[in-house]
């Protein structure tokens, strides 16, 4: 793991039968996935221990770990596989096994093996309130684990996929809003200026559902599929717009070092006081036309075009969803919005409609754009 090795100084490799020896070099590390490539150079070949394929095991088969806990180096457990593609938060691509087998600090970087002998996964992390183990413990499984070391052993780094786009969970309220049933794929909530995404025709509102003829069933799934795909290959992306299926075709660039996998957030530069002049309320919200003084006011980006949020009611949905004042609604149910008073209309004729809810586009005072589903009720 490279947690384990992180900021060394100098790294010794101890083996079963005593011996030691020191690392000299390490080939390559990937914070995203917590796994580093070490160099040792042995005096006698070393036997070593065979990947195996991590996607066929299942909930219920058996695994041994072995590792170092407590520094009782090759202490073995055993348990079962109890989750597999499980996302614990810790990184952009987490798709972990989950095993009771007995994880404890110091097992980072050791082997969890099937019955065959074959590596499937690399135990990494361990869920504790005590530190000791609770049978809670997760492994990169192979599959992962296998693609990036090759490119750790070829290039010194790994060479991802960049769609650059930031994206979103959908929702039942925002599927139910958008015609999308079942509720499924990843909505495009903004998209990077120089991406790959935008040249290809993709734009926010979007919802993928399918890349490279895979299934995006929900959002963390796009993130890890754009990143396995080779760099520079033309894809084709299946979007939802307005109800209807179109296919681009994305070149698909690289994710560099600096660009973090990017979720839509929305964070105002700092609490401003509401704007007194009120034009229209609507959904809990104190809504004004775009003018310089509330640019000014709440430091609007000039090219951040909608109807400004100038309050909001502490006790409706709106304030759930963490709207505040200097945040803009640029558009409704995917449609730009002009004026305060066009905004309340609209929200009129979609309670007329029956509709339950409406999606609104809000960008913060930087740009950072989400969609945000609001109950007309």
């Amino acid at each position: 793991n490279n947690h384990v090795i992180e900021g060394a100084d100098e790294i010794i490799i101890n083996f079963t039968d005593g011996s030691k020896l020191k690392v000299t070099k390490v080939l390559g590390h990937d914070p995203k996935t917590d796994l580093a490539l070490l160099k040792v150079e042995p005096a006698h070949p070393l036997k070593a221990a065979k990947f195996g394929d991590s996607s066929k095991m299942r909930v219920g088969d058996w695994v041994m770990a072995i590792g170092n806990p407590f520094g009782l180096g090759g202490t073995v457990t055993v348990g079962i596989i109890s989750a597999t593609k499980r996302d614990i938060n810790s990184g952009p691509y987490d798709d972990f096994l989950q095993t009771d087998a007995a994880i404890n600090r110091g097992n980072s970087g050791g082997p969890l093996f099937n019955l065959n002998g074959d590596v499937i996964g690399i135990n990494t992390a361990i869920i504790s309130p005590s530190g000791g183990s609770i049978g809670i413990g997760f492994a990169v499984p192979s599959k992962i684990a296998v693609a990036v070391i090759d490119q750790l052993q070829k290039y010194g780094e790994t060479r991802r996929g960049w769609l650059g786009v930031r994206i979103q969970q959908v929702t039942d309220e925002i599927a139910d809003s958008l015609g999308i049933k079942p509720a499924r794929g990843a909505l495009i909530a903004g998209i990077d200026d120089k991406g790959p995404a935008k040249p290809a025709g993709i734009e926010a509102g979007d919802v993928v559902v399918k890349f490279d003829g895979q299934d995006i069933k929900e959002m963390r799934d796009l993130p890890r599929i754009v990143a396995d795909t080779p760099v520079g290959k033309d894809v084709e992306v299946i979007v939802i717009r307005k109800g209807k299926e179109e296919t681009k075709t994305v070149k698909l660039g690289r994710l560099e070092d600096g660009e973090k996998a990017q979720q839509a957030s929305l964070t105002p530069k700092k609490d401003e006081p509401a704007e007194k002049s009120v034009t229209q309320k609507a959904l809990g919200l104190n809504l004004a036309n775009m003018s310089d003084d509330l640019r000014k006011r709440y430091k609007i980006k000039d090219s951040i075009k909608g109807v400004v949020i100038t309050g909001v009611d502490a006790s409706s949905p709106a304030a759930d969803k963490r709207l505040q004042a200097g945040f803009v609604v640029v558009e409704l149910q995917q449609q730009a919005v002009s004026t305060a008073a066009d905004f309340q209309s609209r929200i009129e004729r979609l309670k007329k409609e029956g509709k339950k809810t409406a999606v609104l586009l809000i960008a913060n005072p930087d740009g950072d754009t989400q969609f945000v589903a609001l109950s007309l009720n």
